[in-house]
């Protein structure tokens, strides 16, 4: 006797085919059509899990941003050295997120920013990486390795920084010049233009 499968994971595999949809084509493209036929399920058994094309993005970038967040503990978070520390959150936040379009376009897109899931998503992930750059701000100060007045303000200044290097990254097809645009940042976050 063939054994069905949990609800839960019927859903997560509707959740990664849809995210190669939406990566694909977008999510103004995408319709509930595209993922039921890649999905090989009939659109009514789409809609048995999601109510709506909007909630099935929203589970996309969740699945996303939780991705981000686990490769982010494991990748940043235990670097000791909170310049090595900071260099490679944002190094890798930078990167990695060219790799989750779905979650970037939820992030950047106005069009999608109607949807209050999205919205929140969208604050819940600055409100992480303030919280994340702080922590990095306040240990470097508590090593005497950063002279951070205000590691709040100064969390949101770096944050901000990262947010408007995005754009010119995503449309650089050339990955040199990425590496040399967060060196630069980098550099600038570190030792600023002031001559001491």
């Amino acid at each position: 006797m063939k054994m069905i499968p949990p609800k839960d994971d019927a859903k997560a595999k509707i959740v990664e085919i849809a995210r190669e949809i939406f990566t694909r084509f977008g999510f103004k493209k995408t319709t509930m059509e595209e993922i039921a036929v890649a999905s090989r399920k009939g659109k009514s058994s789409i809609y048995y899990y999601f109510n709506s094309k909007e909630e099935v993005f929203k589970a996309v970038v969740e699945r996303e941003a939780e991705e981000m967040k686990e490769e982010l503990k494991v990748q940043v978070l235990n670097i000791e050295d909170p310049i090595e520390r900071l260099k490679a959150y944002i190094a890798y936040r930078l990167k990695k997120l060219k790799e989750l379009s779905n979650y970037y376009n939820a992030l950047k897109s106005e069009y999608l920013g109607h949807l209050e899931s999205v919205e929140r998503i969208r604050k819940n992930f600055d409100q992480q990486e303030i919280k994340i750059v702080k922590q990095i701000l306040e240990d470097g100060v508590a090593n005497g390795q950063f002279v951070v007045e205000d590691p709040t303000l100064s969390a949101v200044a770096i944050v901000t920084a990262m947010k408007g290097l995005e754009v010119p990254l995503f449309l650089s097809s050339d990955k040199s010049n990425m590496e040399s645009r967060i060196d630069n940042l980098i550099n600038f976050l570190f030792y600023g233009i002031v001559k001491r």
